[in-house]
């Protein structure tokens, strides 16, 4: 690869930011800068640091477009979200207004009537949970269950666990484990 440093002190500050770095993939970013500014090919750096030749190309080409500090990968967003985050509380204080039970799709109602959105039943749902909503889980409860026969029973019923009397004796060990000798001889 033919790329020249961008600042006489890039070597330099190359070798101080790969002995500083913590992160693995970040370091290797530099080493890739590092090695292609001694004149290695893009399939040599990959073969010594690891990495693909499209990954050594990408971020030594950074470099001799942008210089050093565009080196550093920015943090990847991912897609936006449907609402809003300004729209959020405004959502949140629908709900808690709201005087019923509502389903996966009453919220995408609400969502589509008030905010013009769309999402699905599951989106809905991923929305809610990100908000600090939780679904409703009811505890099962046997039909035969008697509160008070449950009561009786636990005020007339022993302990069940008694406090043991004393320290137990145990046998001592001849050697240390319960293993023959010759338990690593197969049979011939």
């Amino acid at each position: 690869m033919n790329i020249v440093p961008q600042s006489l002190r890039d070597p330099d500050e190359l070798r101080r930011r790969i002995r500083t770095e913590h992160k693995a993939k970040q370091r290797d970013r530099y080493r890739a800068v590092q090695l292609a500014l001694a004149g290695y090919t893009a399939p040599q750096i990959a073969e010594k640091i690891g990495r693909s030749r499209r990954f050594v190309q990408r971020w030594v080409y950074t470099y001799r477009d942008a210089g050093l500090n565009a080196v550093v990968a920015t943090r990847q967003t991912g897609q936006p979200t449907k609402l809003p985050r300004h729209q959020e509380k405004v959502f949140l204080h629908h709900l808690t207004t709201e005087q019923r039970i509502l389903r996966g799709r009453d919220i995408t109602r609400i969502l589509e009537k008030h905010f013009g959105v769309t999402y699905t039943v599951q989106g809905a749902y991923d929305l809610l949970h990100r908000l600090g909503y939780e679904p409703l889980k009811p505890r099962p409860v046997n039909p035969k269950k008697d509160p008070q026969a449950e009561e009786a029973f636990k005020q007339a019923s022993p302990l069940l666990s008694r406090p043991s009397s004393g320290v137990t004796a145990t046998r001592k060990s001849k050697c240390g484990s319960r293993m023959n000798a010759d338990s690593d001889k197969k049979d011939a």
